[in-house]
C-alpha cells in the first residue's frame, strides 16, 4: 500500500479549454474535469483517462465543446454507477468510439450485454466491495453502496417501443490512483449511515457529491455526510441544476457546511482542477 502522505499542500488550479491527458501527467498532477450532472473525467498521474457516468450529448449543462464524444480524446476506462439515462446515456456510444472497457453494477452490465447495448467483451460486472484494476495494478477501483435505484430504460429497435429492464443495484466508486490519492464518486445517493464506514475505511481525499435533492441528497444532507461521516479534504458538488427537480445549489451546500475543515471546490461544467 502506498504511503498516502503528500509532500506538499495540494495545488488547485482551475483550468478552462481542452487539455490533453499528457498535460496533467507531465505536471505530476491528477486532473479532474466535471462535465455536468455526474459526468467526470479523471486523468491520472500516468496519463490514464477514466470517464464516469458519461451523459454528454443530450445533457443541457454540458458545454457545446463536449457534445461530441470525440472531444474527450483517449479514454482508458468507463465507469457507470447505475442505469438511469442521465448516467448511462452515452456509455454505449463512448465504448464503441474509444474501445474502452465498461465496468459497472453486475445487474446493469448483465442487462446491457443481453440486450446487445454493450458487447460481452466490453462490459465487465462487479459489485459492492469488489475491487478491480482494469488499467493497471496501481489504480484500484472499489465499488461502494449507494442509496438509489437503477432501472435501465431501452428502446427496442425491433418494436420501436420503450422498455424498462433490470439495472442492478446502484454503486459509488472509490478510485485510488498511483500516488495513493483517493477519489470517492458517490453516484446518485441519499444519505445513509454507512457513509461513516466508507469514510473511516477508505479515507477519500476528494468526494464528488450529489446535492440537487429530490432524487439524491439535498445540500443539507450532503453537508451532513461530508462533515460527520466522510470527512474528506475536498468536496466537489455535482448533480444539481440540470432539471427543475434538482434545486440544491453549491451556495446552500457551502452554507450548510459551516466551519467544517473540508474545502468545497465549486466548478462549472467543463472546468478542470489539478490535485
Amino acid at each position: 500500500m502506498m504511503i498516502r502522505r503528500f509532500a506538499a499542500a495540494l495545488a488547485v488550479t482551475l483550468l478552462t479549454g481542452q487539455t490533453g491527458a499528457a498535460t496533467a501527467a507531465e505536471a505530476g498532477k491528477v486532473e479532474v474535469q466535471w462535465l455536468g450532472q455526474a459526468t467526470a473525467k479523471i486523468t491520472t498521474l500516468g496519463g490514464k483517462v477514466i470517464i464516469i457516468d458519461p451523459w454528454l450529448t443530450t445533457n443541457p449543462k454540458t458545454p457545446d465543446a463536449y457534445k461530441k464524444l470525440d472531444a474527450l480524446g483517449k479514454v482508458d476506462l468507463i465507469l457507470v454507477t447505475h442505469g438511469h439515462n442521465d448516467h448511462f446515456g452515452d456509455v454505449a456510444a463512448l465504448a464503441k468510439l474509444t474501445g474502452a472497457p465498461v465496468y459497472g453494477p453486475a445487474g446493469l452490465i448483465q442487462s446491457a450485454t443481453s440486450l446487445a447495448i454493450l458487447t460481452p467483451e466490453q462490459g465487465t460486472r462487479f459489485g459492492k466491495s469488489g475491487t478491480v484494476t482494469p488499467i493497471g495494478a496501481n489504480i484500484r477501483v472499489t465499488a461502494t453502496h449507494a442509496e438509489h435505484s437503477s432501472e435501465l430504460a431501452w428502446r427496442n429497435p425491433a418494436t420501436g417501443k420503450d422498455e424498462t429492464h433490470v439495472g442492478g443495484e446502484p454503486q459509488g466508486y472509490i478510485i485510488e490512483l498511483e500516488n495513493g490519492f483517493r477519489i470517492y464518486h458517490m453516484g446518485d445517493t441519499g444519505l445513509f449511515g454507512d457513509m461513516k464506514l466508507i469514510g473511516e475505511y477508505y479515507h477519500p481525499d476528494l468526494v464528488l457529491i450529489p446535492i440537487g435533492g429530490h432524487f439524491v441528497m439535498d445540500p443539507k444532507d450532503a453537508a451532513y455526510a461530508v462533515r460527520n461521516f466522510i470527512k474528506p479534504k475536498f468536496a466537489i458538488p455535482i448533480h444539481y441544476g440540470t432539471t427543475p427537480q434538482l434545486k440544491g445549489t453549491p451556495e446552500e451546500f457551502i452554507k450548510a457546511m459551516g466551519d467544517a475543515p473540508t474545502k468545497v471546490l465549486t466548478m462549472k461544467p467543463g472546468d478542470k482542477l489539478d490535485f
